[in-house]
């Protein structure tokens, strides 16, 4: 999930429930993105859409003012961070992750791993599968001076009725910003990268997050939650920041 907003093929979107997709994507690789998908609507253009969606950003303008050194380089951090996380299109945003079994060093160095990119994607959650990873897994910080929380097989215990409609952003979906509803308060259950029990209650920000990373490890993305009207406006920007980038 993005700070500012607080690959088998893609899966078909239904305009009332989502979908999952294929389990079998590879585990522990995190590479850079790879496209090719199904559209959400059974519409051949929006297909080609979204495979387009999974590649590079456009950058920035020859008219835009020049960029202070150390902005320019948390930039370039970014960049390279989000070279590695999964766009939309690619299979494992729409695989269900298996749970983990092993809380080994390996598992750590993942999470340590999943922080240092969420840091330096400028995010303040990241799920394993927008990696390419297949664990249930996610890491998340909402507050800049906390320490990153990592959350291992995490199983939602309740949700207050209490619901709240914001604008999310997704590091997977560059420059897409929808409204999303979702509890303002709820417990979660899960293990952290030790395999000790936590138990987390949060509210605001913070549930939100959870609930928006805990959606990505059962393959679903913030356009199953917005309405058609939005989905079909984000993925016309999508196309249109795609054109402006093409030489």
């Amino acid at each position: 999930m993005t700070s500012d907003a607080a690959q088998a093929a893609e899966a078909e979107l239904d305009d009332d429930a989502p979908a999952t997709g294929d389990p079998q994507a590879p585990q522990r690789d995190p590479r850079p993105a790879h496209d090719g998908a199904q559209d959400a609507e059974h519409d051949p253009q929006a297909a080609q859409d979204e495979s387009r969606a999974g590649e590079d950003d456009p950058q920035a303008g020859e008219d835009e003012p020049p960029v202070p050194e150390h902005d320019a380089e948390a930039l370039r951090r970014r960049a390279e961070a989000l070279r590695y996380v999964r766009k939309l299109g690619d299979p494992a945003l729409r695989a269900k992750a298996i749970p983990v079994d092993r809380f080994d060093e390996d598992l750590r160095v993942e999470v340590a791993r999943m922080g240092e990119l969420m840091d330096a994607a400028m995010g303040v959650g990241l799920a394993a599968t927008q990696l390419g990873v297949l664990h249930r897994v996610l890491v998340y910080r909402v507050e800049h001076d906390s320490p990153v929380v990592a959350l291992v097989n995490p199983t939602l215990e309740w949700a207050g009725r209490e619901q709240e409609t914001i604008e999310e952003g997704c590091l997977s979906l560059p420059g897409v910003n929808v409204d999303v509803e979702r509890a303002v308060h709820l417990r979660v259950g899960a293990r952290n990268e030790h395999g000790e029990p936590i138990t987390v209650e949060a509210s605001g920000l913070e549930a939100r997050v959870i609930a928006h990373e805990m959606d990505h490890l059962d393959g679903v993305l913030i356009l199953d939650r917005t309405t058609r009207e939005q989905r079909r406006e984000a993925m016309r920007k999508m196309r249109e920041a795609q054109a402006g980038s093409a030489p």
